[in-house]
């Protein structure tokens, strides 16, 4: 089903592989469509250092806010590319009261001030508009959300966090090293009841755990291609963040072609293919006839089995699942169970949900209604809904009769929204176990509270096979095992209600209109500038193999204060470290005194033998910045949001000290946010609690030192060494400056 290829390959005449080419591996990288999409971006003249200039952006009601805060702070008079504004996350209330309108009410005043596109709520989650509006082929798009991928349209699309952004918005570059770039190479066809998310999570599954394309860009080429209808390659190309990838590129064809044209851009298409010979760093062979359905188990869409194996030998790959659960929840009063839900020798769940922008699109709520056409969901305890990804796509699926298809078996049709992605909608019942056609199944991610004693589990799995179970009212099922006869509609796209209610300020900004602002809108509080020490302590130690953004800053109950940076940040690592708050908070005290030129120590008397012992260390101690730190062995899957490294920033976080990053955006965002990015590869020899003491850390940071030593201050005093490489020129100017805003401003 799927090969690692991991020594490089050329691909001749955009068909078949081989190991040897006429054409050297220097040249023949540079016909690859990632090469040529990222050189007509790059403004450096150097392709080893990319700075891009992106086409286009997009945000939704959980990120912009803060984004057009930090640019409002760093000079922003207008947006000088096209940023378009959705509301597809904040878009229920039922969190903060009025808080969440607020923030929509705010995102279209910044719209008619600078110049923006916003898209009220219920109208479209934020990357099906792009999809419908705003992509084009060898376009690339930055959006402030990691699902930010638009690659089976021709469209190299990268989510990150939010500062970013904010770069973009004025006038600055995206800057990073030139890209690995994987084949991911297709050949054969999918057999009937096989959908996008089975070969998604296929593909994640093996390359995940691996890093196999790992901050790369993945190319989608082969023969196998030109099987797959347009929206079968969109719902597999929105799962590509899942396995760490930092973008992702499909060849164009005719199949293309037809979407843009039926959405009146016919201008927006164009052949994208390969040079006759192109290099590629690895390959990943997909067999798409041998893929079966997948089903993702809790809780990571990586934890990857066959439905049917699930089926055949349902009490040991549950208890595995379990048992590892188990572990990863350490810490949490909840009594994790999936074995239970096997009655009778089959696996019985109690919710099945279609949704967002990887289950919500036509071709799949098709396919669940085909299968489910007839049949009821039942009347006992699964219930299951479904999200079209936007209003033009429900219009459609209203003139074919799906809906009434899916409303008569049972089904629930619900708004575009994406609250059931991040825990803000359809939330199971306390043990619950929710079969979802969405994007991610992280621990809390549905929305239950582990810290609370509360759990919930999510699969991931193709809507054809959740229609599948659901017609089997609840007992999991695949949709190969059914005899169905799949008939896709005309889908006639029709922008009428985008005209009516988009608003569309692009090109038109009016810098006399003012800002909306809420009562929970708040401005970003003073950073300091980076001082020559740091005496940070160790806040928090996660020894977790990985650590995700959701663990860093909850989504769901969190969403509604986005807007508010301080009370955010009291939600800072409270499903991992609940102490962590009021650790950080503590010796917070001692550095507002020393910014208010008072003595630390009198604020915060336990650092008093802390700085005796750190003192012959430093040649200028009195210039030391007092805070906190967080280790993690690999911090920063998933999200982009920026607020995982922002809200350390809050509560006095000047570091993060880690055996990896797992994911480019979250270093970027640590950086923008002025905390340094520490790598350690020795035995980590600091504990919770421990100060950690870095001296002449401002000039190391100056002068490009790569070697950091530090010193863990304890009971005993241990020499510590720290990394901090690979920083751009304007990244070290960010960490002196204290962060972006910062940085905007000592430039101006």
């Amino acid at each position: 089903m799927i090969k690692l290829l991991n020594d490089g390959q050329f691909l001749i005449n955009a068909d078949t592989l081989s190991k040897e080419a006429a054409l050297s591996k220097e040249e023949a990288k540079k016909n690859t469509l990632a090469y040529r999409i990222l050189e007509s971006h790059n403004t450096s003249g150097n392709m080893d250092k990319l700075k891009i200039k992106f086409d286009a952006m997009a945000s939704h009601d959980i990120t912009y806010v803060g984004i057009i805060q930090t640019a409002r702070a760093s000079g922003l008079n207008e947006f000088s590319l096209p940023y378009v504004l959705t509301n597809c996350h904040n878009s229920l209330c039922a969190v903060g009261g009025t808080i969440n309108e607020d923030d929509h009410v705010f995102g279209l005043s910044a719209a008619v001030k600078y110049g923006g596109i916003y898209v009220p709520a219920h109208q479209a989650v934020i990357h099906q508009y792009i999809r419908e509006m705003m992509a084009g082929s060898g376009k690339m798009i930055l959006g402030s959300d990691s699902h930010t991928r638009y690659g089976a349209l021709g469209t190299m699309a990268i989510g990150e966090g939010g500062p970013e952004l904010v770069k973009q918005l004025l006038n600055k570059t995206y800057d990073i090293d030139m890209p690995d770039v994987v084949a991911i190479y297709l050949e054969g066809d999918v057999k009937p009841g096989v959908g996008p998310q089975d070969v998604a999570l296929a593909i994640i599954g093996a390359v995940f755990k691996n890093g196999f394309v790992k901050n790369s860009v993945m190319e989608f080429v082969g023969p196998g291609v030109k099987n797959l209808p347009i929206e079968f390659r969109i719902g597999i190309d929105v799962m590509t963040t899942e396995t760490t990838c930092l973008s992702s590129i499909w060849v164009t064809d005719d199949k293309t072609e037809e979407y843009f044209e039926k959405r009146g851009r016919k201008q927006d298409y164009k052949e994208l293919v390969p040079g006759d010979v192109a290099y590629y760093d690895r390959v990943v062979k997909v067999d798409l006839s041998k893929v079966k359905p997948m089903i993702a188990m809790p809780f990571h869409p990586s934890n990857v089995y066959t439905v049917e194996d699930v089926v055949n030998n349902p009490y040991d790959i549950l208890k595995k699942v379990e048992d590892e659960a188990k572990v990863q929840l350490e810490g949490t009063n909840v009594d994790f169970k999936l074995t239970d839900k096997i009655i009778d020798g089959k696996v019985k769940v109690e919710q099945g949900i279609i949704a967002g922008c990887a289950g919500g699109t036509f071709d799949n709520l098709c396919a669940a209604a085909d299968i489910l056409k007839g049949k009821s969901i039942g009347n006992g305890e699964f219930a299951m809904s479904v999200y079209p990804a936007s209003q033009p796509v429900f219009i459609g699926l209203t003139q074919n009769d799906v809906i009434t298809q899916l409303m008569l078996s049972g089904v629930t049709v619900k708004t575009a929204f994406c609250g059931p992605c991040f825990g803000a909608g359809d939330v199971p019942a306390n043990n619950g176990l929710s079969i979802r056609h969405s994007t991610r199944n992280f621990p809390n991610r549905e929305g239950s509270k582990p810290s609370g004693g509360q759990i919930a589990s999510v699969a991931l799995m193709d809507a054809r096979s959740i229609a599948a179970t659901a017609a089997n009212k609840g007992f999991l099922t695949a949709a190969t095992d059914l005899d169905v006869e799949y008939n896709v509609p005309e889908f006639n796209f029709d922008d009428t209600v985008y005209k009516n209610r988009v608003y569309n300020g692009f090109g038109n900004a009016k810098p006399e209109e003012q800002l909306k602002f809420g009562p929970n809108i708040a401005d970003w509080p003073q950073m300091s500038e980076l001082t020559d020490n740091l005496l940070l302590k160790v806040a928090c130690v996660i020894n977790d193999p990985v650590t995700t953004t959701d663990e860093l800053i909850p989504s769901g109950e969190t969403s509604s204060y986005r807007s508010n940076p301080l009370k955010l940040a009291e939600f800072t690592l409270s499903r991992k470290a609940p102490d962590y708050v009021e650790s950080a908070k503590a010796v917070q005290v001692a550095e507002k005194a020393r910014l208010s030129g008072k003595c630390p120590i009198d604020a915060y008397t336990e650092l008093e033998e802390v700085f005796k012992k750190a003192e012959k260390y430093a040649q200028n101690i009195k210039n030391t910045g007092i805070g906190s730190l967080v280790y993690a062995v690999k911090p920063g899957d998933g999200s982009a949001r920026e607020q995982a490294a922002s809200c350390q920033k809050v509560l006095g976080g000047w570091a993060n000290i880690a055996k990896e990053y797992a994911t480019k955006r979250y270093r970027s965002n640590l950086i923008n946010w002025g905390m340094l990015p520490f790598i350690i590869k020795q035995e980590v020899n600091f504990e919770k609690d421990d100060y950690i003491f870095i001296p002449d850390i401002k000039n190391a940071v100056k002068n490009k030192i790569s070697d950091i030593n530090a010193y863990v201050i304890g009971k005993d005093v241990k020499e510590l060494k720290l990394e901090l490489s690979n920083l751009t020129d304007d990244e070290r100017q960010i960490i002196l400056s204290g962060c972006l805003i910062n940085y905007y401003k000592d430039t101006k």
